[in-house]
């Protein structure tokens, strides 16, 4: 596949250029930024099942990743402070090696059925304490470590992304049985997929058996 070429003349040059293309942003927009946890931030953490947090390597290489358990798996620990288990993964540790490179992070807080979010900046420890992994076990097992994020902006963001996109609509949703399962695309990509249709189905089983042994 050819490489797609980028006009020049239509890169914007500087947030001057940029800010010349919008109107100027609405007062409340400018006003609602936070440096704290106020109650409404609290609870909507309280309620959030799923979040994505951004961090940047040593030299700014950006990655987001997802987060995800039982609605408030996010801990508060107080207006500035907040803690997130780290479940087992994939071990690549991504965003645990970004974060001892370079602490600033984002977070991107969902709730099922709400089309506004909310958005945290602010910096990352990584932290093994066993009383704050303790208060995080869930089945009896406990995070080996856990993200503490020292709270830098706190603000909601609207709806607008969520209702074009009609993320919680049941009409939009997409079979899932129109792409291929995870496996067999990663195989694909790297060292092959079984041809064997049978055989496929037997490697995608042992995911979902592993789901179910190492989600906690």
């Amino acid at each position: 596949m050819s490489q797609s070429v980028i006009k020049a003349e239509y890169l914007v040059p500087s947030e001057t250029a940029l800010r010349a293309l919008f109107p100027p942003v609405h007062t409340l927009a400018a006003l609602k930024s936070l440096n704290h946890l106020d109650p409404h931030a609290r609870e909507f953490i309280r309620r959030s099942p799923f979040l994505t947090i951004g961090t940047q390597n040593r030299e700014g290489r950006a990655d987001v990743s997802p987060r995800g358990d039982p609605a408030g798996f996010v801990h508060v620990l107080d207006d500035r402070t907040l803690a997130i288990p780290d479940r087992p993964g994939n071990n690549r540790l991504d965003t645990l090696s970004n974060i001892l490179a370079n602490p600033n992070v984002g977070l991107l807080f969902m709730v099922p059925g709400f089309d506004d979010t909310l958005r945290i900046n602010g910096t990352a420890q990584l932290s093994t304490d066993p009383d704050l992994l303790r208060s995080m076990a869930v089945n009896d097992r406990v995070p080996t470590l856990a993200i503490v994020v020292t709270v830098a902006e706190v603000f909601l963001h609207c709806a607008k992304a969520f209702r074009r996109s009609r993320l919680w609509d049941p009409a939009a949703r997409q079979d899932r049985k129109e792409m291929p399962s995870l496996l067999k695309m990663i195989l694909d990509q790297t060292t092959g997929a079984p041809t064997d249709p049978a055989e496929m189905q037997k490697v995608d089983e042992g995911l979902e058996a592993d789901y179910r042994a190492s989600m906690y």
